[in-house]
């Protein structure tokens, strides 16, 4: 049986450490990157490694172009093929639109879209080389509904939406697909700043009265890496516990 790779941004923990590992159990062949918790990745490194998979891992800041090509370029001349991207890395802004200046949206918009643009232009090419190939999008039910005070995160994760569906009109006879994943409330540490109040709020305004976790979201990517989602592409499906 052929080795399959993931790759994915941002992994150092919640979703993205999640997938890691959930792939990695599965037997994926793991490639990530991390940014600031260097600690936590190296943790990540050797959990991934008692499950007798490869793994290769590496510093990116994504916002910076640079140094998410090297980490791409890197992955694909350790594993030569990457069978499933996953561009998971993202940030969050809480801030009055008004009071949102030049640099918020540059350093949203290079974090959580143009990464996404970049990751997926270089891995796309190495997919066609080998026609065949799963690009899995983190976006956010705020990049559907938008959200109050998250005005340049809720727009960031629209473009994800757009780019999503343009590029599997545009790659799917290559045999290559590409969805996005639109969390809720996930319980992560991106919302470790929301108020118990508030995380209540969210719990009981979903159909299933419950949080979601980083499984719940990697649970799908998984299911859509698959190929018994060999047939699924182009959809934004929503991991909110019924919130929309």
């Amino acid at each position: 049986m052929k080795e399959k790779t993931v790759l994915i941004t941002g992994a150092s923990r919640g979703i993205g450490a999640e997938c890691a590992r959930l792939f990695a159990k599965n037997g994926y062949n793991v490639a990530f990157c991390y940014n600031k918790s260097i600690k936590l990745a190296e943790e990540l490194y050797n959990e991934l490694l008692t499950y007798s998979v490869k793994v290769y891992y590496e510093r990116a800041d994504v916002s910076k172009a640079h140094e998410l090509k090297n980490f791409i370029e890197n992955s694909i001349k350790t594993f030569k093929q990457i069978d499933v991207l996953i561009n998971n890395a993202g940030i969050d802004l809480q801030k009055l639109f008004i009071d949102c200046n030049e640099e918020d949206y540059n350093y949203i918009f290079d974090t959580n879209f143009k990464s996404m643009v970049v990751a997926s232009k270089l891995v796309l090419k190495n997919m066609l080389d080998f026609k065949a190939g799963k690009i899995i999008n983190i976006s956010s039910i705020w990049g559907l509904t938008g959200g109050a005070c998250e005005a340049l995160y809720s727009a960031s994760k629209a473009a994800v939406i757009g780019l999503t569906k343009a590029l599997s009109k545009e790659y799917g006879r290559m045999n290559i697909t590409v969805n996005a994943i639109a969390p809720g409330y996930i319980q992560t540490d991106m919302n470790k700043n929301v108020s118990k109040n508030d995380a209540e709020a969210f719990k009981e305004s979903t159909s299933l009265n419950k949080l979601g976790t980083p499984q719940d979201v990697a649970e799908l990517a998984l299911f859509l890496a698959s190929e018994k989602a060999s047939y699924i592409t182009g959809q934004i499906i929503n991991v909110d516990g019924g919130l929309i």
